[in-house]
């Protein structure tokens, strides 16, 4: 059962970043001093360690990275597949004296049988949200709804929610996004109405520091995730199986 998502006009030629996975944004998140996003989306990592269910991936410091950023940093990305779950983790380590502030996100594309099917649920209600398509520049608003449902286009970004759960009442399955240390925040983001992205059949729900860490020499943070099907998802895989 697949629920990771690539857009159908995603490059994969290396031309750009890949629209579709679980990309990651890092050590910037959308726009700011260097490029959208920053530069870990748009890099080779190295392959440190992998098996038939896991890999463990690392990115250090390049000439390309130290043009924009001059820090002495260490990420390694780790994937554990087990029978039930996936499970990420993002190390960050400052292998320098003085100290740096970031941001980390996994900008995650989940599949989905169609917008008008799907439903995201967790602690939303209450919740202060940045809305960046409202106003000039995006404005704070505050969100009244505890179940999200897409009709327009979306680039939200939930403070204190990390509990998404994702439910397609057209395929019958949920995915639950479990982020238990690190990501804080949630980004919701869909670009309504664009046929050649293939708005439809996929959403963001994106696991975020958005507030920026900063990380002292010889220090390190975790952002650690994992998709967890429901039941139902599950045994109807094994059926598939």
């Amino acid at each position: 059962t697949e629920f990771i998502a690539v857009r159908p006009d995603a490059k994969t030629d290396g031309s750009k970043p890949i629209s579709g996975g679980l990309s990651h944004c890092w050590p910037q998140f959308g726009p700011g001093e260097i490029q959208q996003h920053g530069f870990a989306r748009n890099v080779d990592w190295t392959v440190k360690s992998m098996t038939d269910t896991s890999v463990e991936l690392e990115l250090s410091p390049s000439d390309y990275t130290k043009d924009m950023w001059d820090k002495d940093f260490l990420c390694t990305f780790s994937v554990d597949l087990e029978a039930d779950q996936l499970n990420t983790k993002m190390f960050v380590e400052n292998k320098g004296e003085e100290s740096f502030d970031f941001q980390s996100a996994l900008h995650s594309y989940f599949t989905v049988s169609e917008l008008s099917n799907l439903e995201i649920a967790g602690s939303f209600e209450g919740k202060e949200f940045l809305n960046k398509l409202a106003g000039d520049g995006g404005e704070m608003q505050t969100e009244d709804r505890s179940v999200i449902t897409i009709s327009e286009e979306y680039d939200r970004v939930y403070m204190g929610v990390n509990d998404p759960v994702l439910n397609d009442s057209g395929t019958g399955k949920s995915l639950s996004v479990l982020n238990t240390e690190g990501y804080e925040d949630t980004v919701l983001w869909n670009p309504y109405g664009d046929e050649g992205m293939g708005y439809n059949n996929f959403v963001c729900v994106e696991s975020v520091k958005f507030d920026p860490v900063t990380l002292d020499g010889g220090a390190s943070w975790s952002g650690v995730m994992s998709l967890k099907p429901s039941a139902a998802a599950a045994a109807e895989a094994e059926d598939e199986e």
